[in-house]
């Protein structure tokens, strides 16, 4: 019992503490006694020797605390890791934010997608971004907010549709079982499909342009394109492609379907009326 109370650190710690002490005073008192009676100033070797004891009392309490210290980085460290482990989606999330800070893959008021998600930037913090949900098929905002963490956009890949907000290559496809020759319709309705996108003709080529420019690339556009092709099961299926004005896109696949039931009902009659004939 006496020799665990003689060996506690913080006993031995008091000793050595007090036995530096000491061993400074004494170190002060021989320098200054020795420097009266040769008359040559020798501080500075007086506080080499107390920086020699001051540097073996650390080691020696180092020693001395090594078994407390290191249970206690050990307890640190557990403590340490379970923070981590606690908050590692909060973390992820900051690192998300840095991460859309240094690279600007988008700025609020973009279209974007995120995995499914499509929507319109409304604000970015340190945790999460906000978009406004839109309907990619109609162009439309579904009154729907959508809250991704910004951990999810390091993992999820990321698309800019910033330029599909005011023109958009509008695909879409009219699938019919009748089966006749229907290329004879095909002019005119391709001439409909011009005559559709004429108002906003020179906009769209010179917005053509800039994108193209900008991502240094060529796409579709600013010609409407009508493509008559059958799909696995042998159906006739028509494909329709434009380059127009976002909120325009809806109406005017409204009336080139209108334009093409008319045009395809009416030739339609026509190979029946021959059929009839024959």
């Amino acid at each position: 019992m006496t020799k665990d109370i003689l060996l506690h650190p913080f006993l031995l710690s008091i000793v050595m503490i007090t036995i530096a002490f000491v061993l400074k005073v004494l170190v002060d008192k021989l320098a200054k006694n020795r420097a009266e009676k040769k008359e040559k100033d020798i501080r500075y070797i007086a506080h080499n020797i107390k920086h020699f004891i001051n540097f073996v009392m650390m080691i020696s309490l180092l020693f001395v605390w090594s078994t407390e210290i290191q249970n206690f980085a050990l307890s640190i460290a557990a403590f340490a890791v379970a923070i981590v482990l606690a908050t590692r989606e909060f973390i992820q999330c900051v690192i998300g934010f840095f991460y859309l800070v240094t690279t600007r893959p988008f700025r609020v008021g973009d279209w974007i997608q995120v995995g499914d998600y499509f929507g319109e930037v409304a604000e970015t913090d340190w945790i999460k971004t906000t978009m406004h949900e839109i309907d990619i098929h109609t162009y439309q905002f579904s009154r729907k907010t959508i809250y991704i963490p910004n951990n999810k956009l390091i993992t999820s890949s990321i698309k800019n549709l910033n330029f599909v907000k005011r023109f958009v290559t509008h695909h879409f496809i009219i699938v019919r079982r009748e089966s006749f020759n229907p290329y004879p319709i095909h002019d005119t309705l391709t001439e409909q499909a011009k005559l559709y996108c004429e108002e906003f003709q020179e906009v769209a080529s010179r917005y053509n342009s800039m994108i193209e420019r900008k991502l240094d690339a060529k796409i579709s556009g600013p010609e409407p394109v009508i493509h008559f092709g059958t799909t696995d099961l042998g159906e006739f299926k028509a494909s329709f492609t434009l380059f127009c004005p976002t909120e325009k896109a809806l109406e005017i696949e409204h009336k080139l379907t209108e334009c093409f039931f008319a045009l395809w009902y009416k030739e339609a009659e026509k190979n029946k009326e021959d059929e009839g004939e024959v």
